[in-house]
């Protein structure tokens, strides 16, 4: 079993989540949004971000505007929608209760 495969695959499943946290209370564009995931060692590539964000996009969760930027081409900032905070608050409800559960059987492990 390789287990780079496997950190990848847990990196994966809360990627959604963590975009969807790093929009909470601001706009940001795709590179910050890259920048504030790399920064936290999720090591993601644009060609992951640039699709989730369509499809969250499409999905309601997210808008986004354009605004110009002074040093090159116009930006687009991503933010949450009312759809969106609400699915936010709901996966937070979730994450706690998962790494509840994680926590209690990888402590269990490691007592034993």
């Amino acid at each position: 079993m390789n287990i780079e495969n496997t950190k990848a695959q847990m990196r994966k499943g809360v990627l959604e989540f963590c975009i969807l946290s790093v929009l909470k209370g601001r706009d940001a564009y795709t590179s910050e949004i890259l920048d504030t995931l790399k920064n936290a060692k999720l090591l993601v590539v644009e060609g992951t971000v640039y699709p989730l964000l369509t499809r969250l996009k499409n999905d309601g969760l997210l808008s986004y505007r354009w605004e110009e930027s002074t040093s090159g081409p116009p930006r687009k900032y991503y933010g949450l929608t009312p759809e969106g905070e609400e699915f936010l608050k709901e996966l937070n409800i979730t994450w706690n209760e998962l790494s509840g559960a994680v926590e209690t059987i990888t402590g269990q492990n490691t007592e034993s």
